[in-house]
C-alpha cells in the first residue's frame, strides 16, 4: 500500500495527544524489564545506520542538498562536528577516536575539516540558518584555543550561524583537560551547551576503564560554564561498568546531583570487545551481573527523579526549565545521532570523519578512517562513504518511531490525515506483536492511538522494534536478539 508524503514545510512529527504519562513518574518494574533485556537500536536514526550502503555517493547528496533548498519552505540547519582525537583510551570507548598525545596532529585535521567546510557550505542556501552546532568526538577539546578558533571562523563564513538565544550551540568535553580559561574561550567563540563525560567518580570504577577524573575537576569546568552563561550544562553517566556496585553509584549520584547539571544522560555499557579493541582491556568477571546493572538503572532512575529532574525517555533526564524539557512539552523533540535533541526541524550536516547526516530523504556518513577521510578532500572530493535514500514506508515508520520514542503515544486520525493510509491497515502485523506489549502493560491500544505505559517508559526501544521493516520476523519480541546492537536497556 503506498503512502501520501507529508508537504515539505510540514513538521517532521505529526500532531501529538496530550501526554498526560509524561507528567506521571515511570514505572521501574525489574522482573519486566528483565524479560526484555535483549539487543536492540538505539533509534538516533531510522533506518539505523547498519543498513546505509556504499551505493550512495557524493553526487547523490549534492543532488538531494541542492533539492533541499527548493522546498517551500527550507528547513534551518543542523550542524555536527568529528573530532576524533582522546589523549588517552577509556577502555570502554567504542567511539570512533584516534589516541594521540601529539597535539600538533589536529592540526593538520583541522585544515581538511575547513576545507570540507568550504566544499560542503555552498550546497545550502545562506538564508538557512543554523540554529544548532555540536562538536563531538573523541575529546572536541582536544583543539585548542587558536585551533577553536579557527573552527569557528570556517563555520562562521561558510554557514549562517544563528544568533538567536534560543539556538543550541554544544560541546562535549572531558574535564581531566579542560580548566576555566577554556570554557570561557569557548563560551566567546559562541557555544551556550556544554557536556561532561563523568560515567562514574569511584576510583575503583575508574581505574579499572582507565579514566581518573576527580570531582573538583568536575566541579571546576560546571562552575566555569555558569560563570561563562552556558545556558544549559549535561553530564554522562554509565551503568555496568567494571567493579560498579549499587552502594558506590549512590555515591557518585549524590556528587551529580550537588553539581546540578540541567541534563544527566545515562547509557549502559554494551562489553563488545570483538568489535572494540580497547575493551579487551576490561576484566569480563568484573562486570556487574544483568541484576546489578538493573538495579543501578532503577537506581539512577529513582534518585535523579526525587532530586527534581524529568525522565525524558530511555538514558535521558533534565531539568523541568531545560530547553529538552520544554522541547517535549511542546512536542518539538527529537531523536538524532546525539540521543534526545532540541530543534527537530532542522536538515543535519555531517562533518569530520565518520559523521553521519540527514538532509531530506537522505543518511550520509563520512569516511571513517583518517587515510580515507583525508585522501577524498585531498582529491577534490567530498568524503561521503555510505548512505540512503529513503522510501515512502521508510518516512512513515521512521515518525512512528519518532513519535513513541520522544512523545510516548500515536493518533492514528492524525496519521491517516497526514498520509492518506489507515493505520490499523498500513501497520496489520505490527499491531499483533504489539499486542503481546500490550499483554505485558508496555503500551496500551486505544480506539484513538497508541499510549506508551508508565511501565513501557523504560522499553521504548523495544516497542519500536515493532515497527521496523529492516529486523527479523520475531523483532521487538522477546527471544529476538539482533547482534549487531547493544542491550536494549
Amino acid at each position: 500500500m503506498g503512502a501520501a508524503m507529508p508537504r515539505q514545510d510540514s513538521p517532521m512529527a505529526t500532531q501529538t495527544l496530550i501526554h498526560p504519562q509524561l507528567a506521571r513518574a515511570p514505572v521501574f518494574d525489574a522482573e519486566l524489564i528483565a524479560r526484555y533485556d535483549i539487543n536492540g537500536p538505539r533509534y538516533t536514526s531510522y533506518p539505523t545506520a547498519p543498513h546505509f550502503h556504499e551505493r550512495f555517493s557524493e553526487a547523490d547528496l549534492r543532488s538531494i542538498a541542492h533539492a533541499s533548498n527548493e522546498d517551500p519552505i527550507p528547513r534551518a540547519l543542523s550542524v555536527y562536528v568529528h573530532i576524533p582525537f582522546c589523549l588517552s583510551p577509556c577502555f570502554y570507548c567504542g567511539c570512533t577516536r584516534i589516541i594521540t598525545r601529539d597535539r600538533g596532529r589536529a592540526d593538520g585535521y583541522l585544515e581538511h575539516l575547513l576545507r570540507e567546510i568550504e566544499m560542503t557550505a555552498p550546497m545550502f542556501d545562506a538564508d538557512r540558518p543554523v540554529n544548532q552546532l555540536h562538536l563531538g568526538g573523541g575529546t572536541p577539546n582536544f583543539l585548542d584555543a587558536g585551533q577553536m578558533r579557527r573552527l569557528l571562523d570556517g563555520l562562521t563564513k561558510g554557514f549562517t550561524l544563528s544568533d538567536a538565544p534560543e539556538r543550541e550551540f554544544g560541546i562535549e568535553v572531558d574535564p581531566r583537560y579542560c580548566d576555566a580559561d577554556t570554557v570561557r574561550m569557548l563560551a566567546e567563540v559562541g557555544f551556550n551547551r556544554i557536556s561532561l563525560g563523568i560515567q562514574d567518580f569511584d576510583s575503583d570504577v575508574q581505574q579499572a576503564v582507565n579514566r581518573v577524573q576527580s570531582v573538583e575537576q568536575t566541579r571546576a569546568v560546571v562552575e566555569a560554564a555558569r560563570e561563562h552563561g552556558f545556558r544549559s550544562v549535561s553530564v554522562d553517566l554509565i551503568h555496568g561498568l567494571p567493579k560498579q556496585t549499587t552502594e558506590k553509584f549512590a555515591k557518585t549520584l549524590e556528587h551529580v546531583i550537588a553539581l546540578h547539571p540541567d541534563r544527566v544522560a545515562t547509557y549502559s555499557y554494551a562489553h563488545m570487545p570483538e568489535r572494540f579493541r580497547a575493551q579487551n582491556q576490561i576484566n569480563a568477571a568484573d562486570l556487574p551481573d544483568a541484576a546489578t546493572r538493573l538495579a543501578l538503572i532503577g537506581q539512577t532512575t529513582d534518585t535523579l527523579i526525587r532530586a527534581g529532574y524529568r525522565y525524558i525517555g530511555l538514558d535521558h533526564f533534565a531539568l523541568p526549565e531545560d530547553d529538552l524539557s520544554r522541547a517535549q512539552r511542546l512536542g518539538t523533540m527529537q531523536r538524532n545521532f546525539q540521543g534526545y535533541s532540541t530543534h527537530g526541524d532542522c536538515d543535519l550536516i555531517g562533518l569530520g570523519m565518520s559523521s553521519i547526516g540527514h538532509v531530506g530523504r537522505s543518511f550520509h556518513q563520512n569516511a571513517r578512517t583518517l587515510l580515507e577521510y583525508y585522501a577524498a578532500i585531498d582529491d577534490g572530493h567530498l568524503p561521503v562513504r555510505r548512505g540512503m535514500f529513503l522510501t515512502d514506508d521508510d518516512l512513515v515508520r521512521a515518525d512512528v518511531i519518532q513519535q513513541l520514542m520522544c512523545h510516548g503515544d500515536l493518533d492514528m486520525e492524525a496519521f491517516q490525515q497526514r498520509y492518506g493510509v489507515a493505520f490499523r491497515e498500513y501497520f496489520a502485523d505490527e499491531l499483533v506483536r504489539l499486542a503481546a506489549l500490550q499483554k505485558d502493560g508496555l503500551v496500551d491500544i486505544l480506539p484513538q492511538g497508541l499510549q506508551v505505559t508508565s511501565r513501557g517508559r523504560f522499553l521504548l526501544r523495544i516497542i519500536a522494534m515493532c515497527f521496523d521493516a529492516y529486523l527479523g520476523k520475531d523483532r521487538g519480541m522477546p527471544g529476538a536478539n539482533p547482534p549487531s546492537y547493544s542491550k536494549a536497556l
